[in-house]
């Protein structure tokens, strides 16, 4: 359910890698959240780096909500990056994991698969 790799690179070369690795394969990034920021701002003194990365393909969402609307909920797709004990992380969970919680349509799916494959690709260009 959860797809995690390691890199070598730093938490800022790897937020401008998946920038511009996400509008490649037609997806948008809608938000950034800054954990540790927020945390910190909310007087918990939170150590580790911690972005998560609200990403979006608008035809993919449109086809899924058009399907059942309901499935708004499942969505965005999220690509998280963090650092943990001195080690830098890109994960996400897998979209066809959470969709098969939800809905058991093929068609669903296909897409869900075909997100997945796209999201670790723009992952494995980062790392």
């Amino acid at each position: 359910m959860k797809y995690i790799v390691e890199t070598r690179k730093t938490i800022e070369q790897v937020c401008s890698g998946l920038e511009s690795s996400v509008t490649k394969y037609g997806f948008g990034v809608l938000h950034i959240h800054d954990l540790k920021q927020t945390l910190n701002g909310k007087g918990i003194q939170f150590p580790n780096s911690c972005k998560v990365f609200e990403v979006c393909n608008p035809q993919k969402a449109n086809a899924v909500m058009t399907y059942d609307m309901s499935l708004n909920m499942a969505l965005p797709c999220r690509i998280s990056v963090w650092e943990e004990k001195g080690k830098i992380y890109i994960g996400m969970i897998s979209p066809k994991s959470i969709l098969s919680l939800l809905s058991q349509s093929p068609q669903l799916m296909s897409m869900a698969k075909e997100v997945e494959e796209t999201l670790e690709k723009i992952i494995s260009e980062v790392i």
